[in-house]
């Protein structure tokens, strides 16, 4: 099944239904699925009359706006492929996504001239949307079926050039039917979208889900504290997705503006990086209201996840999704026993085809139908929940020792007046490399006692050779911390 079709019962079927609202103080707009349907019909004519046709590539260099809802819906009516890139990159990454997917043009706002690669065209998103609207709301023919790819999203590209991950209307799909299922939306929800739709999170997660049920979406363009806040109070939504750092923001909320926020939202989700288990366990605390937390990534979008229903378990990441298989196998690919760790392997509809024009990356990522995830976790014996140990690339390898930082990070958050950890290797001339932590913490925490109380809980093996603090940890747009930064933050 298409996108296209999955969408229609929310487009067509609830063309009279609210669907979207866009704004801040200084005015809200809102819009019927009935609305969207026919600027996205008219933005798919402008594009056509472009010369965009199925199969070509178009980039979206756009911050959360109607428009970027509107090019989306354009180029999926078109059997175009979107390639969503992140506003924060700068000359250097786009061009590399630019050279790299070839697209027919980049889709942007004006003042992001500079930061294309000579050559590129620029269409302007204000322009184009100007062009749109003298035009005739007609679906044009297109034939679409779930193999057809609809994006091309790009790695985060920490350890080297962002690869494109291909993934198709029946990945989208798939995943979309998943979350709806195990997370029950339904068209009676209402979710407040901070995330940015040039990530899986947002776009993968929330604008699926979206679509598929009908529900009600207030798009915001960004996550600010004070201001989402004041969303939830104003807005009331029932659904909302975030990463970490935003759950730390939010717990500076006074209980009396935080109870009343818990009690309205049915469903908090985390992901995109790990959620530390005393964030869990203060956000139950302050807001009355456990975070469900799971786990997916650019070239799998959904993978596992904690139960609606059942136990949210502080430091895992539950079950796999309806549909996804897991394997957690050891570096032959043979799988292991539960309680042993190992890499997880995925198989299922919702990993991605593939990467772009990269048949040697995709090749060591595929084996026999499955996805090594290059991802490292732990199944329970007793009762299945997986528990995330980092990626492979991270474990420290420290005379002879695996050393796991989520492990050393996980405890060092649980200390008194410190927020933030970051466990990387050092080289060493002894032991090969040895862990380092970096600590975002108050001022009063002394260093030399977090050593002393962390030699309490872990082998010696594990305690890091130096620990420093810093100001912030060095992270991506979706929270996740760049290990291979940490070491310029210090002299």
């Amino acid at each position: 099944m298409s996108l296209l079709a999955l969408y229609d019962p929310a487009l067509r079927g609830r063309a009279d239904a609210p669907a979207l609202e866009v704004g801040d103080v200084a005015g809200v707009r809102a819009f019927t699925f009935g609305a969207l349907d026919a600027r996205s019909d008219r933005l798919a004519a402008a594009l056509r009359r472009r010369g965009v046709g199925t199969g070509d590539r178009v980039a979206l260099l756009l911050a959360n706006r109607l428009e970027f809802v509107d090019c989306w819906l354009a180029l999926m009516k078109l059997g175009a492929i979107a390639v969503p890139m992140n506003v924060l990159y700068k000359g250097r990454e786009i061009g590399h996504i630019v050279t790299d997917a070839a697209p027919v043009a980049v889709v942007t706002t004006a003042d992001r001239a500079a930061d294309l690669p000579a050559g590129a065209a620029l269409w302007d998103i204000d322009a184009l949307s100007g062009e749109a609207e003298g035009l005739a709301t007609v679906r044009l023919p297109v034939a679409l079926n779930d193999e057809m790819p609809a994006a091309l999203v790009y790695t985060s590209g920490t350890t080297g050039l962002a690869k494109g991950a291909v993934l198709t209307h029946g990945n989208f799909a798939a995943n979309a039917r998943a979350l709806v299922a195990a997370w029950r939306i339904t068209s009676a929800d209402r979710y407040l979208a901070v995330l940015p739709l040039f990530h899986v999170h947002g776009l993968g997660n929330g604008i699926q889900s979206w679509l598929v049920t009908g529900c009600h979406l207030r798009l915001a363009t960004r996550f600010r504290q004070e201001a989402a806040l004041e969303w939830f109070e104003s807005y009331r939504p029932t659904l909302f997705f975030g990463v970490p750092t935003m759950y730390v923001r939010l717990l500076e909320a006074p209980v009396e503006r935080a109870r009343p926020i818990g009690a309205g939202v049915r469903l908090f989700v985390s992901g995109s990086a790990p959620l530390p288990a005393p964030v869990l366990e203060a956000f139950a605390d302050r807001f009355g209201h456990r975070i469900l937390e799971r786990y997916g990534m650019t070239e799998t979008l959904m993978n596992v996840s904690n139960p609606y229903d059942g136990e949210r378990r502080a430091g895992t990441v539950g079950h796999p999704l309806p549909g996804v298989e897991v394997a957690i196998r050891d570096e032959a690919g043979g799988v292991v026993p539960d309680g042993t760790s190992g890499e997880l392997w995925v198989r299922g509809p919702n990993v991605c085809a593939g990467y772009w024009q990269r048949p040697d990356a995709t090749a060591a990522a595929f084996v026999d139908g499955w996805f090594r995830t290059g991802d490292l976790g732990v199944r329970d014996a007793a009762d299945g929940y997986i528990t995330l140990q980092g990626r492979r690339s991270d474990v420290i390898i420290s005379g002879g020792f695996n050393i796991y930082p989520r492990e050393v990070e996980e405890l060092l958050t649980t200390m008194r007046g410190v927020r933030e950890a970051a466990v990387a290797a050092r080289p060493d001339p002894v032991r090969g490399e040895v862990p380092v932590a970096y600590l975002v913490c108050d001022d009063d925490v002394d260093l030399a006692g977090v050593e002393a109380s962390l030699r309490d809980h872990v082998a010696s093996f594990k305690i890091p050779r130096a620990f420093h603090r810093v100001a912030s940890l060095p992270r991506t747009a979706l929270g996740k911390v760049q290990k291979h930064l940490l070491a310029g933050l210090v002299p």
